[in-house]
């Protein structure tokens, strides 16, 4: 060996030596194997059941890094090939590193980082132009590679795992029912979709008898295909898409609902958001929030996902959702609390997306496809063993505007609210997840998906 190899030997060794305390906090479940370039090797084995895996990292400083900036170097080094899964998978090594995340808050390095990162998010806004333009780097890549890993009703939001479903579109299914069964939508009511994505659940609630849904989003893709959607469905009159900024509304609506919207607002704008709601939400009318949320006080931003995928987005705390919706003088009519039914949902487009990598290789290039399995995989993760979970907030000006329990949300719903077709027919859902969510019987469902640790490679 040369004096220059030993040279960057040296390094490696120190690097892996400097990164072997952190690890140690991190990793509570699993083995994991860690090599350096010059085959140094670092083993932390947390004693506890968990997948095994090894990596390599091919940067003497990748190390370094990985101390600095965890979340947004690891993600780097996957998509750029300076670290490389030798065993296991990228599921796999993502849950193991979020096995014993609050050891990770307790670094010296990320205990002084944190309160800078909230201060940070609170000054962050998402003003109109930058709201279009975060829109589009995400929303507007393209919809042929969104059909790969979605449902074939293009939810693209956490779904509902109820007893019965035996697929991801039978969850999807479950989710619109479910948010259905809170706005009760009935015949004649004009309803707001805020974030109305590619139209499925704005082209549902046509079909549950209301006379005008408006679906607003600020992606051209996602409205293009909304509206030929409503237009093949025959509920083209019944169901609008147009693109536009919540805060440029007009008008007032029996019904309001955003899903998987609200994480793209950002807090300063939290007061603009319910002030839309609350001013055009009619007097007796009734809004649903579904959004991502996070167990624990208002944090900062992930550096990752913030640069790479949702550029503006933020994960809201209920804490400061509520005092914003306080503020407005809405009453909070039921707040639902949904805790693995995103890592559930995740698990399957992830599936599905390896499944279908060769097709999003002839879209886009390998670095972009890593790019999106670590997103998948980390966010999955993230529900599983960090603090993420969603919650949806069922809003009204009046306290009454619902019924006074909750045995409306699962009681067979009238007849006049059932779907129906172009021609008025009314339809049975086939989702057999349906049938259990309201109490009736059901075809023997498949258990949801379950993380074991295994590698899915």
């Amino acid at each position: 060996m040369t004096q220059r190899q030993r040279g960057k030997s040296a390094r490696h060794e120190l690097g892996l030596r400097a990164l072997k305390p952190a690890l140690r906090a991190v990793v509570k479940a699993g083995r994991l194997t860690v090599i350096g370039a010059h085959a140094t090797r670092l083993v932390i084995d947390s004693g506890a059941p968990g997948p095994s895996v090894a990596i390599k990292l091919h940067s003497a400083a990748l190390p370094f890094k990985l101390l600095s900036r965890p979340s947004l170097a690891l993600g780097e080094a996957y998509m750029d090939g300076s670290l490389t899964v030798e065993d296991g998978s990228i599921r796999d090594l993502l849950a193991i590193v979020t096995s014993g995340l609050d050891g990770l808050d307790e670094l010296p390095i990320e205990r002084l980082r944190a309160p800078l990162a909230r201060i940070a998010t609170r000054l962050t806004g998402n003003r109109r132009r930058k709201a279009a333009r975060n829109v589009a780097r995400h929303y507007d890549l393209s919809n042929e590679f969104y059909a790969l890993f979605l449902d074939e009703d293009w939810q693209y939001s956490c779904a509902y795992f109820c007893e019965g479903c035996s697929s991801l579109e039978d969850a999807q299914a479950a989710k619109r029912s479910h948010i259905g069964q809170k706005l009760m939508v009935g015949e004649g009511m004009s309803v707001l979709d805020i974030g109305c994505g590619w139209g499925g659940l704005a082209i549902e609630l046509a079909k549950q008898g209301a006379a005008e849904v408006l679906g607003i989003s600020l992606s051209q893709e996602q409205l293009t295909l909304a509206r030929q959607r409503a237009e093949e469905a025959g509920f083209a009159e019944e169901a609008r898409f147009d693109f536009c900024d919540y805060r440029d509304l007009q008008g007032e609506f029996d019904r309001i609902v955003s899903v998987g919207m609200f994480e793209h607002v950002g807090p300063a704008s939290y007061g603009s958001f319910f002030r839309a709601i609350e001013e055009h939400l009619a007097p007796d009318g009734v809004a649903v929030v579904h959004s991502i949320g996070r167990m624990a006080p208002p944090g900062g931003k992930d550096p990752w996902v913030d640069k790479y995928i949702f550029p503006g987005g933020y994960i809201p705390s209920l804490s400061e959702t509520l005092s914003v919706v306080e503020r407005m003088g809405l009453w909070v009519t039921d707040i639902e609390i949904l805790r693995l039914h995103y890592a559930e949902t995740l698990a399957h487009w992830y599936e599905r997306f390896q499944s279908r990598r060769e097709k999003a290789l002839e879209l886009f290039d390998e670095r972009f496809c890593r790019m999106w399995e670590y997103y998948l995989a980390a966010c999955e993760m993230m529900f599983r063993n960090g603090n993420l979970m969603v919650f949806q907030l069922q809003l009204a000006h009046k306290r009454d505007a619902v019924p006074l329990t909750r045995e409306y949300l699962y009681a067979p719903r009238d007849q006049s609210v059932v779907p129906r077709d172009a021609g008025g027919n009314h339809l049975r859902c086939s989702c057999s997840a349906r049938s259990r969510l309201l109490g009736t019987s059901n075809s023997e469902g498949v258990p949801p998906m379950r993380y074991d640790g295994s590698s899915t490679s």
